[in-house]
């Protein structure tokens, strides 16, 4: 892949269907609907959607639905062909007025400026969840969650698997437990056939840890070590996942650790960029040997390798920023150990 070097040409990258998306649209039956589709991730899967549909030959309505606080991003999505809905999720009258879809990718969540106002976390968290999954619990649904369910564990470990037990800390992580108990029990309760996609650390170039680290590094700021490892995943590679998750959704619900296979030591991760940058990098704190990790052998093994490795991310970040690329100025407090966000 040659580097990435506009906007224009991210946006295309993040929602170019391999081949493997296009075969799963040209199975799948139903329209799809994206409730939630306006954050960083919600567009470029609509339009993922939305292409690959087209390019399997398949006729389907693709509908994002969003409060849409940003009128560009709605009238992108319509000219690419994307229905758009403005919605207010946390009203449950307009949610009745939702379209039915055989498909729901439910993104819709709450996470940054959840210590100030961890009621408002809780009810897009959880009362959100209630509102849809009853409208929707005739339709297969991934839900998208997150590894903050599961405690920090050791780096020695592999990271967090399946079949461990939650142990969420701080409001925002059990407020997404909370997410998946609500999906759970429509799922248990109704026959809704459900997926849940514990997602740990998508990013594109504009938004993610490594581009939290190397802006740091690019900056003269210290880069903090007290959560000293990650996973991270390309967000086309996430998009690919959740769109070819729909055929994986079932009764009771299964869950999935959505990540790339490497751990990658922050450390590690500022030097790269400092020997790129031709800046030293400096630190704060100390590894406490304790990080939030997942173990993504399952999703591995059922929809494959991503398709961009740690190394190729890093490689990119480098050569967008040093190139005066955009950012979203949206920090994910990769850091931050006390679920405090």
């Amino acid at each position: 892949m040659k580097p990435i070097e506009t906007e224009t040409q991210l946006e295309d990258e993040l929602s170019t269907p391999s081949a493997a998306d296009i075969e799963a649209m040209r199975t799948l039956p139903g329209d799809i609907l994206i409730l939630g589709a306006g954050g960083k991730m919600g567009p470029s899967l609509a339009h993922l959607a939305r292409r690959a549909s087209d390019q399997a030959g398949t006729r389907r309505r693709v509908i994002a639905v969003s409060r849409f606080s940003q009128p560009d991003v709605r009238a992108e999505l319509g000219r690419s062909g994307v229905e758009t809905i403005e919605c207010d999720l946390l009203d449950s009258e307009q949610i009745l007025r939702l379209p039915l879809c055989e498909n729901l990718l439910y993104m819709a969540g709450r996470k940054f400026g959840s210590t100030g106002r961890p009621d408002v976390t809780w009810a897009s968290n959880t009362l959100m969840p209630a509102f849809a999954a009853r409208r929707f619990s005739s339709s297969r649904v991934v839900v998208f969650s997150t590894g903050n369910v599961y405690p920090l564990v050791p780096v020695s470990s592999a990271g967090s698997v399946e079949t461990d037990s939650p142990d969420p800390v701080g409001e925002y992580a059990q407020s997404c437990l909370g997410r998946e108990r609500i999906f759970e029990y429509y799922s248990r309760e109704h026959g809704m056939k459900a997926l849940l996609f514990r997602l740990n650390y998508a990013m594109d170039l504009r938004y993610g840890v490594l581009v939290d680290i190397a802006r740091r590094v690019h900056d003269g700021q210290p880069v903090p070590l007290t959560v000293g490892h990650f996973n991270i995943i390309w967000q086309a590679d996430a998009n690919s996942y959740a769109l070819r998750s729909l055929a994986l959704c079932q009764s009771p619900p299964i869950a999935l650790n959505v990540t790339g296979p490497e751990i990658i030591p922050v450390r590690r991760a500022a030097m790269f960029f400092a020997e790129r940058f031709g800046r030293e990098a400096t630190f704060e704190g100390e590894e406490s040997g304790f990080a939030l990790l997942a173990n993504a052998a399952r999703c591995l093994s059922l929809l494959g390798p991503p398709g961009m490795t740690a190394q190729q991310l890093m490689e990119n970040v480098a050569h967008w920023i040093l190139a005066g690329g955009a950012s979203l100025n949206k920090p994910t407090h990769f850091e931050v150990s006390d679920g405090k966000f």
